[in-house]
């Protein structure tokens, strides 16, 4: 019973960038904007918040560092495309090795270094036998992620202003001859969703890892990208997905522990096998593409002067 609570636990730990960075896409796609940076955010969002939780102590300090990067990152992306119609296909590419390349900059003085494990989980909760010290005992952002998810759930599908930003996903003409500003509902998104990239950047290097290392995110920024067609742009599928992913990234940990005989490189490959898998048989279904994507993804709007 305690092994199952630990792989849970583990699971959600290591589901959780993977989940807050697919969330904060999403807001972007819903919005019609197709965001292609999110590796370059998440990797400089991780410098960032590494570098602030190093010098103040405090990891509280690396997460809001970490979504501060991600934020501005994202407003530069937003301001190309919005701003400037830039292709948003080249501008995200642009976005993710300007990051890429500002990230490796940044933390040439930090690798190697790591920081001090600092108390996590919820209190009174934490103190309980089993469950406190596996479900219990992770970081706050764990069970703010999955709060988040419902959270934005609510916001698309229950309130006017979540079916606002889905009706300029869905046409932007239509919302602007409406009287509704395109332009600032997508920079909106597009900075709500970098701050999450950021905060997902972040919790790798500040919370998971304790650590930096250039390139650390390793394909996350692109698995969350994947991750949106596999929910179908639904908070909720997304969660699951990202914490399906997560925890075949944790099986590869627990069949060594087992000692099942697999090479450990199959098993590393087993998170980005499925992420190529989703995306394949998500673009052998067009229906289920037309009927869930948002029909402006990835399309500039230029209103009327």
């Amino acid at each position: 019973m305690e092994t199952v609570l630990s792989l849970i636990a583990a699971t959600l730990n290591a589901g959780t960038p993977l989940a807050l960075a697919a969330l904060g896409l999403a807001i972007h796609e819903r919005s019609g904007v197709i965001n292609l940076g999110a590796e370059g955010m998440m990797l400089l969002a991780a410098a960032a918040g590494f570098a602030a939780a190093f010098h103040f102590g405090s990891p509280w300090y690396g997460l809001a560092a970490g979504a501060a990067a991600g934020l501005a990152l994202a407003a530069v992306f937003a301001l190309l495309v919005v701003l400037f119609n830039v292709n948003q296909y080249g501008a995200g590419l642009a976005t993710m090795l300007l990051g890429s390349g500002l990230s490796a900059f940044a933390g040439v003085s930090y690798a190697g270094r790591s920081l001090g494990a600092g108390e996590t989980g919820l209190p009174v909760l934490r103190d309980l036998p089993w469950l406190g010290t596996t479900l219990f005992a992770l970081h706050p952002l764990v069970y703010a992620t999955i709060a988040f998810a419902f959270l934005l759930w609510r916001f698309l599908y229950r309130t006017q202003s979540g079916l606002l930003l889905r009706a300029v996903g869905e046409s932007p003409e239509s919302a602007h001859a409406l009287g509704y500003p395109v332009g600032r509902i997508r920079t909106l998104a597009i900075v709500a969703g970098g701050l999450c990239c950021g905060l997902a950047g972040a919790y790798l290097s500040v919370v998971y890892t304790q650590l930096w290392s250039e390139g650390m995110v390793a394909g996350r920024g692109w698995m969350a990208l994947a991750l949106i067609a596999f929910g179908m742009w639904h908070p909720l599928r997304i969660l699951l997905g990202a914490y399906l992913f997560g925890g075949l990234t944790m099986l590869q940990f627990q069949l060594q522990g087992m000692g099942v005989q697999i090479p450990s490189q199959f098993l590393a490959m087993l998170p980005y096998l499925c992420t190529i898998a989703v995306l394949a048989l998500r673009a052998g279904s067009p229906l289920w593409l037309r009927r869930d994507m948002p029909r402006s993804l990835g399309r500039p709007f230029l209103p009327e002067r």
